[in-house]
């Protein structure tokens, strides 16, 4: 294959600072092992998140500049909302200041004791939003989804079966949405079938119940379905993303991923009661609803956000570039999930690290070793994310143990992956000099945020 190029030109740029091992040893030990901590100056290649992380493309920033400030019927929000529901058919359209408070709005009203809201996979502040409610967030992703080692095209599938065995079990009086996460964050950036989404919507159906889809990558997920799934190969992907979104009754968005912002996102909705219950809490703790806590000029940067995703261009330069990040790491062995996902590649620190045990955190290990030799900010998604203790305070560990490297949107080039895949290497080539870490401060929910570590 010939080599990646990026879909774009660079018009302007910023500095990276470079630091010795030295320095970033002693800069670790000042953030507490957490890499949450450290200043982004101290940062060469920051792969901590793909979330709002995004280099913004020129007409965005002209929207920027043209954005209507109004307060209230601002014509920024007006072609947001435009552009929200060609996209989603859903006809309440109401703007966050990110996903997470669209979480929030939406599970203070559906979630609470007793509930359960079922998902592939549920991200850590989805989960926390539905766990602060009372209600429980459970995972009923596919059996293939938590085997990193075996290859499959929709690893992010929802197992139906389980899906239909909990209804039956909890009773649907108790589950007051279904969801899906498209891609599968938590599960490897994985995406789920077009096929997985029409069974799901089926079991909805049977039990009246509403299907609510997280969307942050939809435009991947559904370019996805686009190269893999048979009878979409012919579709643009703005049709098969307007398929997806007609299977839903609601929709979530952090826009700091497909939106390809800086900050945003929005809660659509088509049920009329629970829309109007939405903007109520938006107007008491985000902003009136032609705003929702952002800047007009953010409103008019999604929209353009939106429409620029769904470039197929841009879409199969985002995916082959992630995928040539995962091949090149497994052609020096390095044990990732596979295949690779989207947005990012996850590293398997079962096989990485095999001599530590999920309690003393693998992931973790490996996120401060790949710091230290190289300056590269990681994140770990395992036992320290998603860990739990169970009522005599033995640790429950996740079904994975992950080092999510997320790539930014149109920010980093082919060589700033090369750097990052020697680096990666040199680190497994040492891996059994690795040591096991404990937490020396937690908080109650979301402790991986805010942790504080040391080796033992």
């Amino acid at each position: 294959m010939r080599t990646i190029i990026e879909p774009f030109k660079i018009k302007s740029v910023e500095p990276i600072r470079f630091t010795t091992p030295e320095r970033r040893k002693q800069l670790l030990s000042e953030a507490y092992y957490n890499p949450f901590f450290l200043h982004a100056d101290d940062v060469l290649i920051d792969l901590l998140t793909d979330s709002g992380t995004t280099a913004m493309s020129a007409l965005q920033w002209s929207g920027i500049m043209n954005g209507d400030e109004a307060y209230a019927g601002s014509r920024s929000f007006f072609r947001f909302e435009a552009v929200i529901r060609d996209l989603t058919g859903l006809k309440h359209i109401i703007p966050t200041h990110q996903g997470r408070a669209a979480e929030k709005i939406i599970f203070s009203l559906v979630g609470g004791k007793g509930k359960v809201i079922p998902n592939n996979t549920h991200f850590d502040t989805t989960r926390a939003n539905i766990e602060v409610s009372g209600a429980v967030a459970l995972d009923l992703l596919n059996e293939l989804g938590n085997k990193p080692e075996v290859r499959a095209p929709f690893k992010g599938n929802m197992d139906v079966d389980a899906l239909v065995s909990t209804i039956e079990q909890t009773g649907r009086e108790n589950i007051p949405v279904v969801m899906l996460t498209l891609t599968n964050n938590s599960g490897g950036g994985q995406p789920v079938s077009m096929q997985n989404i029409r069974e799901v919507r089926d079991v909805c159906n049977r039990y009246n119940l509403p299907l609510f889809l997280d969307v942050c990558r939809f435009a991947e997920n559904a370019m996805f379905i686009k190269q893999r799934e048979q009878g979409y190969e012919n579709k643009t992907v703005k049709e098969i993303a307007q398929e997806i979104f007609s299977y839903a009754d609601g929709a979530l968005m952090s826009a700091k991923k497909d939106g390809l912002v800086n900050t945003g996102g929005f809660l659509a909705l088509n049920n009329d009661e629970l829309a109007e219950k939405a903007r109520t809490v938006l107007i008491v703790t985000e902003g009136f609803p032609t705003y929702g806590g952002l800047a007009r000029r953010d409103l008019e940067a999604m929209a353009q956000g939106l429409e620029e995703v769904l470039d197929e261009d841009y879409l199969t330069y985002r995916l082959r570039s992630v995928e040539y990040f995962g091949e090149k790491l497994l052609e020096a062995g390095v044990p990732i999930l596979e295949p690779p996902g989207g947005h990012a590649i996850y590293l398997d620190a079962k096989r990485f690290a095999p001599h530590i045990p999920p309690e003393h955190f693998p992931g973790q290990s490996i996120v401060c070793a790949i710091y230290q030799e190289g300056g590269i900010r990681t994140v770990e998604i395992g036992s320290l994310m998603f860990g739990k203790r169970d009522a005599e305070g033995n640790h429950i560990a996740p079904p994975m143990e992950l080092v999510r490297m997320a790539i930014p949107r149109r920010v980093y080039t082919q060589s700033h992956i090369d750097y990052c895949i020697e680096v990666i290497a040199n680190v497994y080539k040492q891996r059994k000099s690795l040591r096991g870490m404990k937490i020396d401060y937690e908080a109650e929910y979301l402790r991986h945020f805010t942790a504080r570590l040391s080796f033992l």
